[in-house]
């Protein structure tokens, strides 16, 4: 498969779609999981545009991978879960449906089932987490 310029990560990237921006930085972006499977799924992508793991220069992975741990932690930091999983997908028949390389920051919270009926989130839900996270981002420095 192509990568489709049009993806809606692409189209977050170029501001045509919107998000609940809590990173924005040369280059990587993160923002809320619109239909999370638990409060304060977040995801974090490259500004590069790569399909998934294979498709990404590997001098692009670090930047990435550091990324998604700061936000992994302010994840940590502010939703104080129990547990948190970063995920990776590649490929539609391992669950990828945006076909854009990103990771998935997810909280787990005891005795919280995550929730995996992909429904969407409260956007004011969306924007106070958002919040939240950009906060503890921006008093990590």
């Amino acid at each position: 498969m192509a990568y489709d310029p049009n993806n809606i990560f692409a189209r977050i990237l170029r501001g045509e779609a919107p998000a609940h921006v809590v990173l924005d930085e040369a280059e990587c972006m993160a923002f809320m999981d619109v239909m999370p499977m638990s409060p304060g799924h977040t995801l974090v992508i490259p500004r590069e545009p790569a399909e998934n793991l294979f498709a990404l220069p590997a001098e692009r992975l670090g930047p990435l991978a550091v990324a998604t741990q700061r936000v992994a932690r302010a994840v940590r930091d502010v939703f104080a879960p129990a547990g948190v999983s970063v995920r990776q997908l590649n490929g539609g028949a391992a669950g990828q449906s945006v076909f854009h390389i990103h990771f998935h920051v997810i909280p787990h919270y005891a005795g919280q089932a995550l929730d995996t009926k992909q429904r969407l989130a409260e956007p004011r839900v969306l924007a106070q987490q958002a919040t939240k996270l950009r906060a503890a981002l921006a008093g990590e420095r």
